[in-house]
């Protein structure tokens, strides 16, 4: 899927009920296997980039935290994964 397919696309297809209740170091490598690589951190926040210019934003308070299912979703959002995107990454089974 090109960029503009995953710009345009809407995640309607994920079920986020599926999400777990990942930590912070689980998500953290999710970005990093799919090609992203960190750019800046800011406190809590650290902003990673993908070559195809996609962006996404972890926030976080410890390498232990957990993120509820509504910032899980925030953040594959911006990332612009799909299901078979959580599937491959194992965020999802």
């Amino acid at each position: 899927m090109n960029l503009r397919s995953r710009l345009l696309s809407d995640s309607v297809g994920i079920d986020y009920g599926q999400l777990r209740n990942l930590t912070a170091r689980e998500i953290i490598s999710a970005p990093v296997r799919d090609g992203f690589s960190f750019d800046r951190g800011d406190g809590s926040h650290q902003i990673y980039y993908h070559p195809d210019r996609r962006r996404v934003t972890v926030v976080f308070h410890g390498s232990g935290s957990t993120f509820t299912r509504k910032t899980l979703k925030s953040m594959i959002e911006q990332a612009g994964w799909t299901e078979e995107d959580l599937k491959r990454l194992k965020l999802i089974s």
